[in-house]
């Protein structure tokens, strides 16, 4: 799985999240590379991911709850 380090726009950011996400849960990734990707993600695209302290608009949008809700969990550890 092939993810940008640096993303232009949020959308572009949250398809990434999206598929992130779905492949860990179809058992298409392992756990701890689900967490070092979201934790790189995070770290390089902060501002689109958080405003606030809370996932942004668009993000909160393209993502859903479910997903959100394990992002929120990885980036708390």
């Amino acid at each position: 799985m092939k993810l940008k380090m640096f993303y232009r726009t949020q959308r572009d950011l949250a398809s990434d999240l999206n598929m992130l996400v779905d492949t860990y849960w179809q058992g298409g990734i392992e756990e701890n590379l689900l967490v070092d990707e979201i934790k790189s993600l995070y770290e390089n695209n902060e501002e689109k991911i958080l405003k606030d302290s809370q996932f942004t608009k668009v993000v909160q949008q393209q993502c859903g709850k479910r997903r959100l809700a394990v992002v929120e969990k990885i980036l708390e550890i």
